[in-house]
């Protein structure tokens, strides 16, 4: 299929509502993959023309009719040909991810954030949270962009918040998202192998979104998820390696009636199969389901006189 001559683009396509249909054809003629935030080319479409005009990307019909400026229109047709010709995700095009109606800073160094945790935080964890006031320590491990921190420390307002990620690269961007949320003060970032540098603190809750992609799954990423740093994805051979290792070592960290969420992907019957034992609760959220597990202390071997 061929397509326009960009400079033709910009000169014929006057309108949000022109330059939407244009995105989606393009995007889908290109075979595009998504998921990092959309599941369509329109969604695609519709979050990259509102990034650049900077409106609110969830309120596309007022601006349907707006007619662009000439700048406007030369920075959109710019993200839609970089998005057919480098398959990069959208995000990284305009430095943005959002989360539960939160904006927060991506680049390549990090994966582009998009957990059921973020979800789950919504109403702080309540289903094995009763009262996210008594909340005073909470843990996130492989924390990425430090998405999951921030809205772990905005869901339980008298919270310190610790950060871990093995990336330098990794917690760079988290610390330019703490910044923009003004929380310096209760999310603290740390450098670890998972739980190996935190010495003898104990938190009240732990929450993951670790690694868990299968080696071969990875292998076979199309170029959007290739985008993406592999340490981010890889999981092992059956994408359960980082989780075994946090359960093998959760019960040192928790306080007595502490928590452990983590998100496990498609390992839902890996896991039920070696951990037998182990009363696993499913937190389901409105796109999920079996994919992100909670364990209470005392399940993990942890006493109150510890």
């Amino acid at each position: 299929m061929s397509h326009l001559p960009h400079i033709s683009a910009i000169d014929d396509l006057l309108t949000v509502r022109d330059w939407l249909r244009y995105a989606t054809t393009r995007f889908t003629a290109a075979d595009l993959v998504f998921g990092h935030g959309t599941d369509a080319p329109l969604d695609e479409a519709a979050f990259l023309i509102l990034s650049a005009l900077h409106l609110p990307v969830d309120q596309l019909e007022p601006w349907l009719e707006a007619r662009l400026t000439r700048d406007e229109r030369s920075e959109i047709a710019g993200l839609i040909e970089a998005r057919v010709t480098t398959r990069k995700p959208a995000p990284y095009l305009v430095n943005a991810a959002w989360i539960r109606g939160r904006k927060f800073y991506v680049d390549e160094r990090v994966i582009v954030p998009r957990s059921y945790i973020g979800e789950l935080l919504d109403d702080g964890l309540s289903a094995v949270i009763p009262d996210a006031e008594v909340v005073e320590q909470v843990l996130d491990l492989c924390t990425g962009s430090g998405c999951l921190a921030i809205l772990a420390a905005l869901a339980f307002p008298n919270a310190s918040v610790d950060a871990v990620d093995i990336s330098p690269d990794a917690l760079d961007v988290a610390a330019r998202n703490v910044g923009d949320y003004a929380l310096a003060d209760r999310v603290t970032l740390h450098k670890s192998d998972l739980l190996a540098g935190l010495g003898t603190r104990k938190y009240d809750l732990i929450i993951s979104n670790p690694p868990y992609v299968t080696s071969e799954a990875v292998a076979a990423f199309p170029p959007e998820y290739q985008a993406e740093p592999e340490l981010a994805h890889l999981g092992g051979e059956d994408g359960m390696d980082l989780v075994r290792r946090i359960l093998r070592d959760a019960a040192d960290y928790l306080t007595p009636g502490g928590v452990l969420v983590v998100e496990i992907g498609m390992g839902r019957e890996t896991l039920e199969t070696e951990y037998p034992d182990l009363p696993l609760l499913w937190l389901d959220t409105e796109q999920s389901e079996g994919e992100v597990f909670a364990l209470g202390a005392e399940a993990l071997g942890v006493r109150a006189d510890d």
